[in-house]
Parts: structure tokens; sequence; C-alpha cells
């Protein structure tokens, strides 16, 4: 079969890979054509029609200021699923885009659309159930409560695979290793200092907001620990230089988030899927998320999300297990004053990570881009 796959950040080229390897292993005939990003394109041995960065804009600014270039890409997007044909649209998570591509692939009955890494509609924009029931013919959730959310809440079948994080995970604990002190005089460091591991996130302005309140907040709890940034894929060193300029002992790691956090002591991350990350390598950490308009969110929060946490590690265990500084709590003095105990063994940090167990028993098995594989070649394209 022929498949066209969407992802439009990092952590989804990175799942998406996987889901063309184990697509490759069930359909010894597929052909892939793409918009993703460097791992999608190796696994399939194909050049992306479009490379996810070129698109990677969130929140209304940044997307009404780059609108023409979002919709050139949406025009050579439906070109290019015009052009190729395929059997299946696999969309990976990333919404704004992808939801119109759906409704343009359904409205033309090119082909059924699967979406792997369901649309977080449960925080906000629930509203865009509709679209989902219109225009996705076979939805594949990597969150467990999502089930039960879909199918109470609006009556709708949702297929949970598994979640691949843990499978990344597992399959690189399995082969790496490198001791602690190899990999932290590899890159400057002292052996016998806690390391503390700085995710700031993938994109520019989420870095511009959270890297300098991170830093400062490592410096006011002392320098007694080694101080290493995981360098965002596709994010160059030139980026993260102006922030680490006063900061000379700390260093950028390149392509080695997974080796950071295999020796991290504690970490301050950005919400998103480095929270799960953290979480299943054992590393206590403090979510922190600035914003642009910190009391804006802080109103929205209460008013328009529908989740009371930002985390992955909180929404899956169900209950706080880290702590979430969000907008306007994200200070400083907050980042450093939660950081602190999870430098040592305290209460704190043992109550995190015996909140990683349950969050762990509840993601269940491994195998999630294999079951996904085999829904989405069993999809069949609904009737209108």
């Amino acid at each position: 079969m022929r498949y066209f796959l969407i992802a439009g950040e990092a952590s989804g080229d990175l799942h998406a890979a996987h889901l063309i390897s184990a697509l490759r292993e069930r359909d010894a005939a597929a052909e892939f054509c793409l918009v993703g990003g460097d791992l999608m394109g190796k696994a399939a041995g194909a050049t992306p029609v479009l490379h996810y960065r070129d698109l990677a804009f969130m929140g209304f600014i940044p997307v009404l200021l780059h609108l023409p270039t979002i919709l050139r890409g949406m025009r050579r997007c439906k070109a290019a699923i015009r052009d190729f044909r395929p059997d299946r649209l696999i969309l990976v998570d990333y919404p704004g885009f992808n939801l119109s591509i759906a409704k343009y692939v359904h409205a033309q009955r090119l082909c059924p659309v699967c979406y792997y890494i369901s649309p977080k509609i449960w925080a906000w924009k629930e509203y865009r159930i509709r679209a989902l029931r219109r225009d996705v013919d076979c939805l594949l959730s990597i969150l467990p409560f999502e089930v039960e959310w879909f199918g109470q809440r609006h009556g709708y079948a949702v297929q949970y695979v598994g979640n691949p994080t843990l499978d990344e995970v597992t399959a690189f604990r399995a082969d790496y290793a490198e001791e602690r002190s190899e990999f932290v005089a590899r890159h400057g460091g002292e052996a016998s200092k806690p390391v503390v591991a700085l995710l700031a996130g993938s994109r520019s302005h989420e870095i511009a907001r959270n890297l300098p309140l991170m830093l400062d907040a490592v410096a006011a709890v002392g320098s007694g620990c080694n101080v290493f940034i995981a360098g965002a894929p596709g994010t160059s060193a030139e980026v993260y230089a102006p922030y680490v300029a006063a900061h000379p002992e700390v260093r950028v790691v390149h392509g080695e988030t997974f080796a950071l956090l295999s020796h991290a002591t504690a970490a301050l991350v950005t919400s998103g899927t480095a929270t799960l990350e953290a979480a299943l390598f054992g590393v206590p950490q403090v979510v922190c998320y600035a914003t642009a308009l910190p009391h804006l969110l802080r109103w929205a929060r209460r008013h328009v999300l529908s989740v009371q946490h930002i985390s992955l590690v909180n929404l899956i265990a169900g209950r706080e297990v880290v702590p979430e500084l969000v907008a306007a709590d994200c200070t400083r003095g907050r980042i450093a004053a939660a950081l602190s105990p999870l430098l040592a063994d305290t209460a704190v940090r043992r109550a995190q990570l015996e909140g990683y167990g349950e969050m762990r028993r509840r993601l269940g098995a491994v195998g999630a881009p294999a079951v996904a594989a085999q829904h989405i070649i069993v999809c069949s394209q609904r009737q209108a």
C-alpha cells in the first residue's frame, strides 16, 4: 500500500519514524510520501515534501504572523497527496494543520484517514470532536485515559495502542551502556557533582521564554551541579548561545537527550513529551512553562481549559506527581525552591519516583508502533 504521513514537530517525527518501520515489517510493498522530519525520511527512504521546521508555529500570534507560509505549505501538501494517491493518510498529532488536511481528503474521497496520536481535545478546543467524527476513519490514542474520555463524553470509539515513548525509552535503556562518569567527562563536567538536565522545549519561542528562567533558577540553587541543556532536534547551537553566554559552566548537549536523562539527578522540563521521557528514565522533575501573557493563561486555565494538569505525567497518573509551574507561577524563585529537594534523597524525591511507578503501570505494555500499524492496515473508509 501507499502511505502518506504528516507530522509537525520533533516528537511526531520520532513517533512517525517508528510507525513507518512497523508498517514496513507488515507490508513488504509499502511506499511512503511524507510531510515531517529527518527521522521519518530516513525510515521511509524518502525526502519529505515539506519539513516540519517550515511549519512548526504554535500560538495565535506566531500562527497569524506566519499564516502565508502555513497556507502555502497546506497547498503543497494537498497537491502532493493528489499526486501520490495514497491508500492511507496517516496524521500524527499537529491538529491545527492535520484536521484541515483530513477535511480535504475526506471531502475528496481520496483514501481512509487514520489519526495516530489523537488531538488533545480534552484539554481545549473540544469542538474539534465534530471534525474527528466527520473526517477521521480510525482514531488511535497513546494516552490510556483518552479511551474513557472520548467514550463517556462523546460516545466516540478510540483505540488505545500503547505509548510509543515507552517503546523508545525501553529500547534505548536496553542498549545504552555508557557510564555516568564517562558521559559527564565527555561533556566537560565533574563526575562528583549531580547532573541537572534542562529541557526547554523544541521551538524557539519556548526556549526564549523558559531557558533563561531555568538557568537563573539552577544558579540560585548553587554551583554544585553539572548543568546540561538538551539541544532540541533541528535547533542549532546558535539558538542557545545567547542564553548560555552568562553561564559558561553550562553545556549544550545535542542529539543525546536520552543519554542525558539516563544520568540526570533531576530535570527542569517544559511541558510536552519530555515530561514523560524524564519520568520513564526515573528523573525527578519540575515542569516549567512560561508564557508571553501569563495572567491571560492563568485565566484560561480556570475558565477555558478542560484539565487541571498540563504535564503528561500528571495527566496519566490522574493526580499531581510532579510540580507544574505555569505562566505567572513560573518564576526563578519557585523553580529553585521546587528543584532543590530533588537533588538529594528526600521525601519529595521519593514521592515523585513512587508516582512514576504508578504512571508506568497505567501505560501498559510496549509495542505501540506495531499495534498502530496493524490498525492502520486494516482501516477501511467509512461510507458517507
